[in-house]
């Protein structure tokens, strides 16, 4: 591998099977999407180059510069997945689901990689059954333990694993959401799902859905964090890879689009009619395929410039526009983009740790919700788009005043 300083850049090939990786897109330079910093910071700020490419031999969709872990997940990782109630009510429903069902058996054992700060796994500890959260963020695994939850505070992978294995058992379920996809090295996580899985057990994956993110135009779902986007043939191929079979999936409506990927050791679990079903979909359109991600890319550079003007223009006519949603997500917007303090003031948000902070990359000063009725602006600018009917709820008199949501997924229009 080769070091430039900022990121770490690999030779050309798939990470998974090392196949040639066809490049489709190139954000430019971005920086670490949730590296929110303070305005009295003038150290040089990280950046990286965010392109991504998609592999002609297993069909994984990929970035081709890694960031370091460290610099994505650290004892100030700001994000919360207990922030929304969407995703409490999501992730207590599968917790229920997870003891009605996987965890019918003597003294199960539940691991989950990525546990944030325990939201799925509260409901586990509160029904008594053994778990365990593995979480790099001290900050988030501190909060999960504040509620009961038992968290080891470092990275999933091989030797972590084993010395799970080794003091609790074999896992029945390894449950991770929204992880996986950020970790680079694939190839440790499933030698740690060996180590740790019980014959029977299932691993268990949410991530976001590739169809979904094609499909709506969702570019701001690419990056430093989401190093993957997974579709049914890519995880198919993966886990076949490592000695495993995919044997069922379930489409969910959180986050734009994410599919639950149900993966079992090889012949341990019949497979689902619904793998097969959908493997066809993608296959029949192409999904991974060149039409099809180059047509994703020439939307994206459309939807920039169509975003831009909107907002050219209504600064030009004296409207006010602020952001809604400090996300991850919203960096790849304002630095692909190029959007600044003079299209977009200040962004709301409701995560404490992000408020008097600056936007990674674009220096867009972050506030606290109360600043967005303060007054209320003409126009809001709808970074955490998929949380819309939630947020648009929350913020009734928003639109009772007469201001209007700007969106620019699956297309930029005026709500």
């Amino acid at each position: 591998m080769i070091t430039d300083g900022r990121s770490t850049v690999h030779p050309p090939g798939c990470r998974v099977c090392g196949q040639p990786i066809r490049a489709f897109f190139d954000f430019g330079r971005q920086p670490v999407s949730d590296a929110f910093r303070d305005p009295a910071d003038r150290s040089a700020e990280f950046h990286y180059d965010l392109a991504v490419g998609a592999c002609g031999g297993c069909a994984m969709v990929q970035q081709s510069h890694e960031v370091p872990r460290a610099r994505m997940f650290h004892a100030d990782y700001p994000y919360r997945s207990s922030g929304s109630a969407l995703m409490r009510d999501h992730f207590e429903a599968f917790a229920h689901h997870l003891l009605d069902t996987e965890l019918k058996v003597p003294d199960p054992f539940v691991v989950e990689i990525g546990s944030n700060d325990g939201v799925m796994l509260r409901t586990i500890a509160q029904a008594g059954v053994r778990h365990l959260g593995v979480e790099p963020s001290g900050g988030a695994a501190d909060a999960a333990r504040a509620h009961g939850v038992r968290v080891l505070t470092e990275f999933f992978q091989e030797d972590s694993a084993r010395r799970i294995r080794d003091e609790d058992g074999p896992a029945v379920v390894i449950f991770s959401a929204n992880t996986v996809s950020h970790i680079a090295r694939l190839d440790s996580v499933f030698r740690g799902v060996d180590a740790l899985l019980a014959p029977n057990g299932v691993f268990v994956v949410e991530d976001r859905y590739l169809g979904d993110i094609v499909d709506s135009t969702a570019f701001d779902q690419i990056y430093d964090e989401h190093f993957y986007l997974f579709s049914v043939e890519s995880v198919r191929n993966a886990s076949r890879r490592f000695g495993f079979e995919l044997v069922d999936i379930t489409r969910l409506p959180v986050h734009g689009g994410t599919i639950r990927f149900t993966i079992a050791r090889a012949g341990a679990r019949p497979v689902a009619p619904a793998v097969g079903e959908l493997l066809a979909v993608e296959r029949a359109r192409g999904l991974a395929g060149h039409r099809t991600l180059d047509r994703f890319a020439e939307r994206t550079r459309h939807a920039r410039t169509e975003l831009v003007d909107l907002l050219r223009r209504l600064r030009d006519q004296g409207r006010t526009v602020v952001g809604y949603g400090a996300t991850a997500k919203s960096a790849t917007v304002t630095n692909y983009c190029g959007i600044g303090p003079d299209l977009v003031p200040y962004i709301c948000d409701s995560t404490p740790a992000k408020h008097g902070k600056l936007a990674p990359g674009s220096g867009i000063p972050v506030r606290p919700p109360a600043a967005f009725a303060d007054p209320y602006p003409d126009y809001a600018l709808l970074f955490a788009w998929n949380h819309a009917e939630e947020i648009m709820a929350k913020e009734h008199r928003f639109a009772a005043a007469g201001g209007r949501w700007i969106r620019y997924v699956p297309r930029v229009h005026v709500v």
